[in-house]
């Protein structure tokens, strides 16, 4: 380095320790310096809150002692159906759960194959599969208290194929109506080997689910079911991360509604009911919700005290049927769904009244009752019908806590106590009534489980298949496929035979139902077999705060849509 390069350096060192420019600004680290700010929280989860009537055990949606508004609530969110219905009502496959059902136009007899989606799976990992429809064709052919179960009877076998994912089932007879089977379809693996899996197991709730939510925590004793959103399940995700039913008064739960704790009621309503939601105003819609349930007072033929067509007309006359209706539904929206017809109920699509004009139009009729005893032999004497020294005493039933059936029997009780018919009401659990008193044959059943129910005031649903209602409820009894004994008699004990050519002829399709019910309709009512009164209704409440509830085509209900409903950030549960 040259003397003058290494001046000129020295020069320019001191010149910058000299300056007076000031420091260079310092830059603090953000990675090291500790921050006053609280932790991001993580969102609360979406909840809604459902309030309902009551909560009680037994939840399987095909066994007739089991209906409930719970049972069909729990049911459209958990267990799937083959088909559903579409915006007009109309059965529709669901894609959700299905690839394809079919009819094999090249089969030799009728025969439906399903194919079932391959991630299709409980909430518990095992596939949705052809074992499911196996158990279910083999539970409803031959239990009793079962729903509509004539089509399964129909199929003479399930076979599964491709690794369980496809069902091959085979009928008997063409069937039309095949699209009304396989709803709700139960975890097979779970049920089929579980000691009373048919009739326990789901007394609490559905061990698995195929739905987009499953069962969290289920207390029958504080009257709530939480159910969380189904993780396994591999349709669109839950919108919400749980539902809550809570059972509470109705009182309660129109005050919750009003406070906002809860979302979304169900409502079994009286007259006083609808007026106080009718007080919650804007902020909450109410819907009609009719049920496919239509509430009926069977008359017993195959009972010994009114197997004469003319006591059963007698104890009609006795009646008064508008007073009855009001018993049962307070002068709630069910009132303005009174029944007068035998097969279907009011909401379904074809619907017209068949009931003989004015039969039943001006009440209790005494000297109809009057004379039409003492055409069947009973004398009038000591404020009682007396034949052969024995009195008219009749016994109804009721399923035990299902307080609108209980009190429209006592109603019934009251009124033919008038006409100085005796009763006595008894009150069994629904399991004792639909599986043992009211459809197995009198004739081996031990007096009084069966022989001694004269009348009963029960709940006689209708289906998406009118023809196979028909058949279920009015048909005469099958064979036990795996007996080969008659068995299951319908729940009024009837049998004509000369009208059951038309009815086999309506399940298969040779017979449109139309004609075969302008037959069957007029023979039942001149039988005097049944009394319908009205078809249940509930009426749904939703508040603004909680968004996506739809009403359900059909009898779909609005807890089909579960899956959509948005709600509102909740606490969480430690269950």
């Amino acid at each position: 380095m040259s003397p003058a390069v290494a001046l000129l350096l020295v020069s320019l060192g001191v010149l910058s320790g000299c300056t007076n420019a000031p420091p260079p600004p310092v830059v603090e680290s953000t990675s090291s310096t500790p921050t006053s700010e609280p932790p991001t929280e993580p969102p609360k989860p979406k909840v809604v809150v459902a309030g309902i009537d009551e909560l009680r055990g037994g939840f399987n949606p095909h066994v007739l002692a089991d209906q409930s508004p719970v049972t069909d609530a729990l049911s459209e969110i958990m267990l799937p159906s083959v088909f559903v219905p579409g915006e007009d009502g109309e059965r529709v496959l669901n894609s959700t759960l299905m690839e394809s059902a079919e009819v094999l136009e090249d089969a030799d007899e009728f025969t439906v194959r399903y194919r079932i989606r391959t991630e299709a799976s409980w909430s518990d990992g095992p596939p949705i599969a052809a074992e499911d429809f196996v158990y279910l064709w083999e539970q409803l052919r031959r239990q009793p208290g079962v729903i509509n179960p004539v089509g399964y009877r129909l199929i003479s076998d399930v076979e599964s194929r491709q690794g369980g994912k496809t069902a091959r089932v085979t009928f008997d007879r063409p069937y039309p109506g095949w699209k009304s089977l396989f709803d709700h379809l139960l975890p097979a693996h779970l049920l089929k080997d579980a000691p009373g899996g048919w009739t326990d197991t789901l007394d609490y709730g559905y061990p698995a689910s195929g739905g987009p939510f499953a069962i969290r925590a289920f207390d029958l004793d504080r009257g709530e079911v939480v159910l969380m959103r189904n993780e396994r399940y591999w349709g669109p995700p839950a919108e919400s991360d749980r539902i809550v039913l809570r059972a509470a008064g109705r009182s309660e739960n129109i005050n919750a509604l009003r406070s906002g704790n809860v979302q979304l009621g169900m409502f079994t309503a009286d007259a006083s009911t609808m007026e106080a939601l009718r007080g919650l105003g804007e902020d909450v819609q109410l819907t009609t919700m009719p049920r496919p349930v239509t509430s009926t007072v069977m008359l017993r033929p195959n009972s010994p005290q009114l197997s004469d067509v003319r006591v059963r007309r007698a104890v009609l006359a006795a009646l008064d049927r508008q007073a009855l209706v009001e018993t049962g539904t307070g002068g709630g929206p069910a009132a303005n769904l009174p029944a007068h017809a035998q097969v279907l109920a009011p909401s379904q699509p074809g619907y017209v009244p068949t009931e003989p004009s004015g039969e039943f139009a001006d009440g209790p009729d005494s000297e109809r009752v009057a004379r039409l005893l003492t055409e069947a032999g009973y004398e009038h004497t000591g404020g009682s019908w007396v034949r052969d020294g024995t009195p008219l005493n009749l016994a109804i039933a009721a399923q035990f806590r299902e307080s609108s059936y209980e009190a429209v029997a006592n109603g019934v009780a009251d009124q033919l106590n008038a006409q100085d018919i005796s009763t006595t009401v008894v009150t069994p659990k629904g399991d004792e009534l639909y599986r043992t008193m009211l459809t197995t044959d009198p004739d081996v059943q031990d007096p009084p489980r069966s022989a001694g129910i004269d009348l009963a005031v029960v709940a006689r649903p209708v289906s998406a298949d009118s023809a196979a209602t028909m058949a279920a409820q009015w048909g005469c009894p099958a064979v036990d496929p795996d007996t080969g004994r008659t068995s299951r008699f319908n729940m009024a004990g009837f049998c004509d035979q000369l009208l059951q050519p038309t009815i086999e002829a309506a399940v298969t399709g040779e017979v449109p139902f139309r004609r075969a019910s302008e037959r069957v309709e007029p023979a039942l009512w001149s039988g005097a077999v049944a009394l319908p009164l009205y078809q249940e209704a509930q009426v749904l409440a939703v508040s603004r705060d909680v968004s996506g509830v739809r009403d359900g085509a059909g009898f779909a209900g609005p807890f089909s849509s579960a899956g959509e409903w948005v709600g509102t950030p909740g606490e969480s549960y430690d269950w």
